[in-house]
């Protein structure tokens, strides 16, 4: 399957003068906790003048008390967000081949590519079921990366079927499980992380990130879970001071206020529900996918995707993601966040408007 351009949304994605709301960007409908942010207005003097911790120590130490696991530092490497982490998996351990489910994110693509590998894509409509086949074609594979729960479909994978793959690939194939979105799912995010199942298997990877649960995205904070005899491999390409002090102080901070994440994940159920019951009541041209996070694919009916994120930016200063630049997608899905109900009523006159 030809690859196509790794381009991602947000308001630099277009003229971010015609932004009024964007809905292309999947983070915490509330942003920042008001909380953190006045923690670090208050803490900015010594942050700008002092360089970071390299190691991260502190947020490390945080992030052990959040997962609420045995583990200890030794299994934990911290990024610049989760894209730079995907990128260092790259280029550490791939160099021939690697299986990427799609649709799903492109910067696996791009990483895998920028180390010269050969990508086997396989669709994630028949994992749950097919996942013998993916076994099979996993020889000689270096990694296998899956997203869960998926960007874009917003769909999450079973925990069992996950496992299944880890367990009958050979052990020197590494798996990397983007769990990025897991905290904002409808269900319990522990029944589908394998987080806790990271000391069972010495070539599985666990990627998340505070860019998009608590509003970081500017900040850039991710985190990586894995054997610590990968976690020594995997600093050998980290740069010195990868993640700034703001960022560190902002990751911890963060973790210390789980009401700005437990009402934000109420928020996300119940604005998903009332968005996808407005569309198909409302609109002809518009068909809502099942998702179970923050995010969710609008199937287009006679209409092209990039036509209709042009038309809502011009006329309504909404930008939603124009979807035909994924892999194994075309030009006949959008896909929206989940925002506040006063945003989300601007999604719903934006998407009326274009339904003609």
């Amino acid at each position: 399957m030809a690859a196509k351009t790794c381009l991602h949304g947000g308001v630099f994605s277009v003229n971010p003068a015609l932004v009024k709301v964007d809905f292309s960007s999947n983070v915490n409908p509330l942003g920042i906790s008001k909380r953190v942010l006045r923690s670090i207005q208050n803490n900015l003097n010594s942050l700008f003048s002092m360089y970071p911790d390299p190691e991260c120590r502190e947020l490390k130490k945080n992030l052990l008390n959040y997962m609420d696991t045995d583990l200890d530092a030794e299994w934990i490497t911290v990024g610049n967000g989760a894209t730079e982490l995907i990128h260092s998996f790259a280029r550490t351990f791939i160099r021939k081949k690697a299986i990427i489910f799609n649709p799903t994110f492109c910067e696996y693509e791009l990483a895998s590519k920028r180390m010269g590998a050969d990508i086997l894509f396989i669709s994630l409509k028949n994992l749950n079921s097919d996942y013998k086949s993916i076994i099979e074609k996993s020889k000689d594979i270096d990694a296998i990366f899956l997203c869960n729960p998926n960007n874009p479909t917003g769909l999450l994978v079973s925990a069992n079927s996950i496992i299944k793959i880890i367990e009958n690939v050979d052990s020197s194939t590494k798996v990397l499980i983007d769990e990025c979105f897991i905290e904002l799912i409808d269900k319990d995010p522990a029944a589908y992380s394998l987080i806790s199942r990271v000391k069972e298997f010495d070539n599985l990877l666990i990627l998340r990130s505070l860019t998009k649960s608590f509003g970081l995205a500017g900040l850039r904070v991710g985190y990586m879970v894995c054997n610590p005899k990968l976690t020594k491999q995997l600093s050998t390409n980290k740069i010195p001071w990868n993640v700034n002090g703001v960022a560190q102080m902002a990751g911890i901070l963060a973790l210390k206020d789980l009401e700005h994440l437990t009402y934000a994940r109420l928020m996300i159920k119940t604005e998903r529900s009332f968005l996808q019951r407005e569309i198909k009541r409302k609109m002809q041209s518009f068909t809502p996918r099942k998702s179970d996070v923050n995010y969710f694919l609008i199937h287009l009916k006679n209409k092209d995707s990039t036509e209709i994120r042009d038309y809502m930016l011009k006329e309504n200063g909404i930008l939603v993601r124009d979807c035909s630049t994924f892999t194994g997608m075309s030009n006949d899905y959008i896909r929206v966040a989940v925002k506040t109900h006063e945003e989300n009523l601007l999604l719903l006159d934006a998407l009326e408007s274009s339904d003609k």
